[in-house]
């Protein structure tokens, strides 16, 4: 009777140790993909901050061609003011922020489309070296910018996967990992857009 009370406890204890190693192994991954996650959303901010950075000087050498539309430059800077101002750490990472976040990331990249078609009605300006590097420098950051944000999708997703599936939805509920929002298409954008002569 002894031995089979000591076997039982042998064995409550290992199962007991198998979870206790399971669980620090499933709290160590939630932890990895969350910086993961927080890694992707720091190249996200880096690359979206070049881009502002270089509307500053896209700016200032358009303001050098006579007569271009004020209203447009001014655009472009309100733009890249709301743009900057909204700051978001990775911790901050719920749907309305995002929300807030990529409608005034989607502001700026309106802009400064409005601004490069308005740029060629001056052919003075277009001829000009750094305008054109200044416009090849833009064209790759919103490459640029692309990537990072299908990087961070990609992080988002992996840690979704892990926080939501079975046993680990569990842990993640008890340690305070919560699925985390990812960036998503623009309203209108799963349309084709229409092409008339």
């Amino acid at each position: 009777m002894k031995g089979t009370r000591n076997l039982t406890l042998l064995i409550i204890g290992a199962l007991i140790l198998i979870l206790f190693v399971w669980g620090c192994s499933g709290y160590n991954g939630l932890v990895k993909q969350d910086e993961n996650v927080k890694n992707a959303w720091n190249n996200v901010n880096t690359e979206y901050q070049k881009r502002a950075d270089l509307v500053d000087n896209l700016v200032n050498t358009v303001k050098g061609a006579a007569n271009f539309e004020q209203t447009t430059l001014t655009n472009v800077v309100e733009a890249r003011a709301r743009a900057t101002s909204i700051k978001l750490t990775a911790d901050q990472l719920t749907p309305e922020n995002i929300e807030k976040f990529q409608q005034a990331q989607n502001q700026l990249s309106g802009s400064l489309s409005r601004l490069l078609a308005v740029a060629e009605n001056y052919p003075e300006l277009k001829a000009t070296q750094n305008f054109q590097q200044l416009q090849g420098q833009l064209e790759g950051i919103e490459n640029d910018v692309r990537n990072s944000r299908r990087n961070f999708n990609d992080a988002v997703n992996i840690y979704n996967t892990k926080v939501r599936s079975f046993p680990m939805n569990f842990f993640s509920g008890m340690f305070g990992f919560s699925k985390k929002e990812g960036f998503k298409a623009e309203e209108g954008a799963e349309k084709a857009p229409k092409v008339q002569f």
